[in-house]
């Protein structure tokens, strides 16, 4: 088997966050956000192409802040 894809380049196992390509302040999406988050920074496109994931993902942590404050909320002032 003859393969011609070039492993020389020193950007290819690093973190996504590092690569030039990556690092020029260009928009991400939540779902590419949440990929970085998950994979500390590793890969931006683990998560797939489908950003209803990252909606998702938002929308839960969302959720968890608010009900968070909402017992925090009922519960100090019941006592």
């Amino acid at each position: 088997m003859n393969s011609d894809f070039d492993f020389s380049n020193k950007d290819l196992f690093g973190p996504v966050i590092f690569r030039p390509a990556f690092n020029s302040a260009e928009d991400i999406n939540a779902n590419q956000a949440w990929s970085l988050f998950f994979t500390a920074g590793q890969e931006d496109k683990k998560l797939g192409f489908n950003v209803e994931a990252g909606r998702l993902f938002t929308n839960l942590l969302a959720a968890v802040v608010v009900a968070g404050g909402i017992g925090a909320v009922l519960f100090t002032s019941a006592g």
